[in-house]
């Protein structure tokens, strides 16, 4: 019995040995887990962080309606005046009997731009004319048609402008028979 009890406590001692292993084992997982989740939860939150102060597309839109907003309380603004002198063309598909004549006035919104325009007039008067005269009688004839003609009046006469832009053009004449 003696035998039995010294095998039962030399067991018993493997046993305790194993017991005390699982303890600890665990104890190195569990700590190691958490390391993980810990790790984890800190790159969640620098990568939350780092997109919150990156604009994201609702904020470029959002400044973009802004600049739009502001852009339009800036249009009701006129700004100085340049009257050109009367056009008088022939208009496109006509064979001379269609005639437009045509007095307009440029925006612009500084002095350096009017002295610009100044210099240029025969360069603009011409790009104006050949404008006006590629047109036909049913283009002009429409608001859409006219507003149309602002337009490209504007830009084109805007692309070779280089100390400021032409904001609109004005009709105060526009006759065509």
């Amino acid at each position: 019995m003696a035998e039995e009890a010294e095998n039962q406590d030399a067991g018993g001692g493997a046993q305790s040995s194993k017991s005390a292993q699982k303890p600890t084992l665990f104890i190195i997982l569990a700590i190691v887990n958490m390391v993980v989740v810990l790790g984890v939860g800190a790159m969640l939150y620098l990568g939350k962080q780092k997109e919150a102060k990156e604009p994201g597309i609702e904020d470029v839109i959002k400044g973009e309606k802004e600049a739009q907003e502001a852009e339009e309380k800036n249009e009701d603004f006129i700004g100085k005046l340049i009257p050109l002198e009367t056009f008088l063309v022939n208009l496109s598909g006509s064979r001379g009997r269609k005639l437009a004549k045509v007095n307009m006035e440029l925006e612009v919104s500084n002095d350096d731009v009017q002295i610009e325009i100044d210099k240029l007039k025969p360069k603009i008067r011409d790009i104006i004319i050949i404008i006006l005269s590629s047109k036909t009688y049913a283009q002009v004839s429409s608001k859409e048609g006219k507003d149309s003609l602002r337009d490209e009046i504007r830009d084109q006469v805007n692309l070779f402008l280089t100390k400021g832009q032409i904001k609109r053009v004005y009709f105060t004449e526009f006759i065509y028979n």
